[in-house]
């Protein structure tokens, strides 16, 4: 079954009233939140015009680490959370995660650098 014929199926049946089971919807969450967070990071990586090696000596994680984040092949945890608190100093900004029910933002905030 292609993924647009599955797409409209699964559609159809959330509009006859069907719900998917809790297990799916959670991880749905976990997928867009992976996703969200992949972005994320390449763009404000690509902004501050670094390599992934480049950005994982300075965050003192491996460049495979940063590869994974990057293609949403990790699902943030706990210990992830820990090490994106180093990403986020190594990028030179501050995470910000928004999760609502459906809307997940994932942004990076760049630092002022101006001196006053």
């Amino acid at each position: 079954m292609s993924h647009s014929r599955w797409k409209t199926l699964r559609e159809r049946k959330l509009a006859e009233g069907l719900t998917e089971p809790e297990d799916v919807a959670e991880a749905r969450r976990e997928i867009r939140l992976s996703m969200a967070l992949a972005q994320a990071v390449y763009d404000r990586r690509t902004e501050l015009g670094l390599t992934q090696t480049e950005l994982a000596d300075r965050a003192g994680l491996t460049q495979a680490k940063i590869s994974r984040i990057e293609g949403s092949d990790t699902v943030p945890a706990l210990p992830l959370l820990a090490k994106l608190a180093k990403l986020a100093k190594a990028l030179n900004a501050t995470l910000n995660i928004a999760l609502d029910n459906d809307d997940t933002r994932v942004s990076f905030t760049g630092h002022r650098t101006d001196a006053a």
